[in-house]
């Protein structure tokens, strides 16, 4: 497929128990709407069977696609799928599916526009959280409130792992990451901001799975030490666009 409409890109890192099923639902909504689309699953650095269960559903679908990224690391992961796709708009996809993929359609046109990012929000009017721990979420805001301070004021949640890309920014975007882990998006959306791109929050339904990767207190460190070299970085011009 050439020219999808859409491209849905789904980092798998030892994802064997959750993808199966998120594959399944993907595929039976992609069947029922009118545009064209392709799956790209991201599998880096795997210790399971996701490369088998990813390689079983790209053999059976023409419009999915298996590729490998060398290390861990989702941003890695979203960054090698989003250069590789096709599509006029580029989804990334968490693979625990916690947002009902149904939602997608609230992220392109013709139910959005104007528009070269739309990221998903668990705070944005309108969102709704279902079954998260306070705790979580209190992390989760303390996280965000550092991000707002430093690199992305006025956004309401920056971590939501589903956003779509129109395809001129994400060709744009993506060459410049340099962020491999979970605080990659951070860095894109602030070269985006300094770029002039336009970003949408769009709030979504979110269902907090218990078997998430990660690991609140350490991720949340890194998580942190990242916004500070994002926060230097930006301020040294690192992400403007060139001349």
């Amino acid at each position: 497929m050439l020219n999808p409409f859409l491209s849905i890109i789904i980092p798998a890192h030892n994802e064997e128990q959750r993808l199966p099923r998120t594959l399944e639902q993907i595929f039976a909504f992609l069947q029922t709407q009118e545009y064209q689309a392709e799956v790209l699953i991201v599998e880096n650095g795997s210790r399971d069977r996701t490369y088998e269960i990813a390689q079983s559903f790209a053999l059976q679908n023409p419009n999915c696609h298996l590729l490998q990224a060398p290390t861990p690391g989702k941003g890695l992961a979203v960054k090698q799928g989003m250069l590789a796709a096709n599509g006029e708009y580029r989804f990334m996809c968490d693979a625990d599916l916690s947002m009902p993929i149904a939602e997608v359609n609230r992220f392109i046109p013709p139910q959005l526009e104007n528009f070269d990012i739309a990221i998903a929000s668990r705070e944005a009017p309108g969102a709704i959280r279902y079954n998260e721990p306070e705790y979580r979420h209190l992390g989760g805001r303390a996280v965000n409130l550092m991000i707002r301070t430093l690199a992305l004021p006025g956004l309401n949640d920056t971590q939501c792992g589903f956003k779509c890309f129109h395809a001129l920014a994400a060709k744009e975007l993506f060459p410049h990451q340099t962020l491999n882990n979970f605080s990659f998006d951070i860095e894109l959306l602030v070269a985006a901001r300094r770029r002039g791109y336009r970003i949408r929050e769009i709030p979504i339904p979110w269902y907090f799975n218990a078997d998430t990767k990660l690991n609140p207190v350490r991720d949340a460190l890194h998580m942190a030490l990242d916004i500070l070299a994002i926060h230097r970085n930006a301020w040294r011009g690192w992400y403007d666009a060139e001349d």
